[in-house]
């Protein structure tokens, strides 16, 4: 591991981000008829280009933790939704550390994070937390997660292809 992860201007920049996480995920959100566009995802995803897929996911875990205290909304904490955040972390480490940051990587990222956390893990998650079958739950979730998917899509790539952003936290 990289010693170099751990100095003081990488600690505040993930610090940074968190909050970010915490803000766009619990605050900012475009609701619509069919589905809520959030963008909680963007700080994740760049948390993990820039210090890889353990820290993007210890980092999305601490934000999902940190965000259901300050700012509880309906329901007690349920642990499952903390593993799907780091897991999701993970996978955009995966996909996006040290790689190019091509629309086939963003594409193939955001696929998986969308196919095995929020229809499969988090689809879980709901069953328990509501007691309805799955069969129930699972074809409005598709639907949302299939019209959400495009959009998660288009905002990260043009997030990526941003110069300024590019410069600043030093995206390859």
């Amino acid at each position: 591991m990289n010693k170099k992860k751990f100095d003081a201007r990488s600690i505040s920049i993930i610090g940074l981000l968190m909050a970010l996480d915490i803000i766009l995920t619990r605050f900012v959100a475009i609701e619509t008829p069919i589905v809520r566009i959030g963008f909680g995802f963007l700080p994740v995803a760049i948390i993990a280009m820039l210090y890889g897929p353990w820290i993007a996911g210890v980092a999305a875990a601490l934000a999902d933790f940190m965000g259901i205290m300050l700012f509880p909304k309906v329901a007690l904490y349920f642990p499952g939704f903390t593993l799907s955040a780091f897991l999701g972390g993970v996978i955009y480490g995966l996909v996006l550390y040290k790689k190019p940051k091509t629309l086939g990587r963003v594409v193939l990222a955001i696929l998986l994070v969308t196919v095995f956390v929020n229809l499969g893990l988090n689809t879980l998650w709901l069953t328990i937390l509501l007691d309805k079958a799955i069969y129930v739950i699972f074809p409005a979730r598709f639907i949302q997660n299939l019209v959400l998917a495009p959009v998660d899509i288009a905002l990260l790539y043009f997030v990526l292809q941003n110069k300024t952003l590019r410069k600043a936290t030093r995206i390859e």
